[in-house]
C-alpha cells in the first residue's frame, strides 16, 4: 500500500475540493492526510481538508515563503500545491527540498515566462504556436489604436490584465452607448468604450492591459502532466461550446499543448488553452497550476492530481492515456460543506493519528456540523451524504 502521504494545498480555488477527493480515492489506495490553508474562512477547501489553518494576511512574497517553510517543517508536508504566490515559492524550490518537500508546480523560470501574457505571446511565436493579434496598452492613446485597428480588420475588441488568472478583469469593448440595455439582466461583460476611455483617464494610476480580438468558439482547454525530466505523460483536452462541454484528443489542439509544455518545462499540472482565429486554433492564456476544472477529465476514467503527486515523490507514471472519452456534459450547481465555525477545529493531540483522511461528517450536535451557503459549482457531485454546504466557485 506504501506509506501515507502529506500534501499541502495553499489558499486555491474551491474547485480543488475535488482534487482532494481524487487524491483520496487513488488506484493505489495510499493514505493521503491533507492539510489547507486560506484567507476564507468559509471555503469548502478548508472543510474537506483532514487539518486546515487561516492564512497571515499582510505578508510579503519573501515572508510568505518563510510562512511556507515553516508550516512544511512543522507538518512534514511531502508534496506543496503552491497556487498564492506561487512564484516566490518555486523560486525557493532547494529550501523546499531541503525539507523534504517537493513542489508541485513548475520551474521558476517557467512561471515568470507565464506570469506575463506579453511575454508568454512573445515566447510561445518563438517556437512556432500562433497566437491572436495583440496590444500592450498602458494609456488612453495606445487603447485607441489597438481599438480601431481592430475594428478596421473587422474584429471586436477586448481586453484582460497582461498578467492574471482565469477570467478575472475580462472585457468586450462595445460601441454602443450606455444604456438600460447594460442594466437589464444579469452583468455583463460587455463595456461601452467611452466609459472605458474615461476610466482610464481618472484612473490614479497606469493600466498594463492586453487588447486583442474577441476569440470565437469552441474553447479547449488542455490539462497537460509533465515530469520532472519535462517529458508530457498526459494532454488532454477539455472542450467548451456555450454550455456544452466535452473531450477531445484531437491533435490540431494536443500538438501544440505539448510542443508549448515540454519547450518551456511546464513540470506537473498545467493548463493550456486555445480558442480560434478565424479557421485557426490560437494560444489564449497558460496556466502554470491545476486548472479549477482539471477534475472533470476524471470522466475519461484518468486521476490526474494523483499521477502529478507520484511524479512529485519521484515514482514514475508512465504515458497516462485515457481509456475512454466521457460523453458531452455541462456544468451545474452542487453543494460542498462548510465549518460552522469561525476557524476551522484543529487536531492538537500528540501520538493520535489523523487518519482515516475523510472530511468530518455533520452530527446533530457536533461540532464539525455544516451551515448550508450557496454558491455555482463543477460538474461532478459532491460526496453522498456530505453535510449541507456551500457550492463550489473558484476562491
Amino acid at each position: 500500500m506504501g506509506s501515507r502521504v502529506r500534501v499541502w494545498l495553499n489558499r486555491t480555488y474551491a474547485e480543488n475540493v475535488f482534487f482532494m477527493d481524487q487524491l483520496r480515492n487513488n488506484p493505489q489506495h495510499r493514505a493521503v492526510e491533507i492539510h489547507a490553508t486560506h484567507g476564507d474562512a468559509d471555503s469548502p477547501v478548508l472543510a474537506a481538508a483532514d487539518t486546515a489553518e487561516m492564512e497571515p494576511e499582510g505578508l510579503s512574497p519573501r515572508g510568505y515563503v518563510e510562512y511556507a517553510l515553516d508550516l512544511c517543517a512543522r507538518r512534514s508536508v511531502d508534496v506543496f500545491v503552491p497556487v498564492l504566490h506561487q512564484d516566490a515559492i518555486v523560486a525557493q524550490r532547494a529550501e523546499f527540498a531541503a525539507l523534504g518537500t517537493a513542489l508541485l508546480a513548475p520551474p521558476a523560470e517557467a512561471v515568470a515566462v507565464f506570469h506575463d501574457k506579453a511575454v508568454a505571446y512573445q515566447a510561445v511565436e518563438a517556437v512556432g504556436i500562433p497566437v491572436p493579434p495583440w496590444y500592450r496598452v498602458r494609456t488612453v492613446e495606445e487603447l485607441l489604436v489597438a481599438v480601431e485597428e481592430l475594428e478596421a480588420a473587422g474584429q471586436r475588441a477586448c481586453f484582460k490584465p497582461a498578467a492574471g488568472a482565469g477570467g478575472v478583469g475580462f472585457r468586450v469593448i462595445t460601441r454602443a452607448p450606455f444604456s438600460l440595455m447594460h442594466l437589464n439582466g444579469f452583468p455583463s461583460a460587455y463595456v461601452p468604450l467611452d466609459l472605458v476611455v474615461e476610466a482610464l483617464r481618472t484612473a490614479a494610476e497606469p493600466v498594463d492591459w492586453l487588447v486583442m480580438p474577441h476569440l470565437g468558439q469552441p474553447e479547449v482547454s488542455v490539462d497537460c502532466l509533465t515530469g520532472p525530466d519535462g517529458r508530457v505523460r498526459m494532454a488532454i483536452g477539455r472542450t467548451k461550446n456555450g454550455r456544452r462541454r466535452g473531450f477531445t484528443l484531437d491533435e490540431k489542439w494536443i500538438a501544440p499543448a505539448r510542443l508549448l509544455a515540454e519547450a518551456f518545462g511546464l513540470q506537473y499540472l498545467s493548463n493550456i488553452q486555445f480558442r480560434m482565429y478565424g479557421d485557426e486554433p490560437v494560444l489564449m492564456d497558460v496556466n502554470t497550476r491545476p486548472a479549477g476544472g482539471l477534475h472533470q477529465i476524471a470522466q475519461c476514467g484518468v486521476n490526474a492530481p494523483w499521477a502529478a503527486v507520484r511524479l512529485a515523490l519521484g515514482e514514475e507514471t508512465g504515458e497516462v492515456v485515457p481509456p475512454f472519452l466521457g460523453p458531452d456534459y455541462t456544468v451545474v450547481a452542487g453543494p460542498r460543506p462548510v465549518r460552522a465555525v469561525t476557524l476551522p477545529a484543529q487536531r492538537t493531540e500528540p501520538g493520535v493519528p489523523i487518519l482515516p483522511a475523510l472530511p468530518a461528517q455533520a452530527t446533530e450536535h457536533g461540532s464539525a456540523q455544516s451551515a448550508p451557503t450557496e454558491a455555482a459549482a463543477a460538474s461532478v457531485p459532491a460526496q453522498a451524504g456530505a453535510p449541507a454546504t456551500a457550492a463550489i466557485a473558484p476562491a
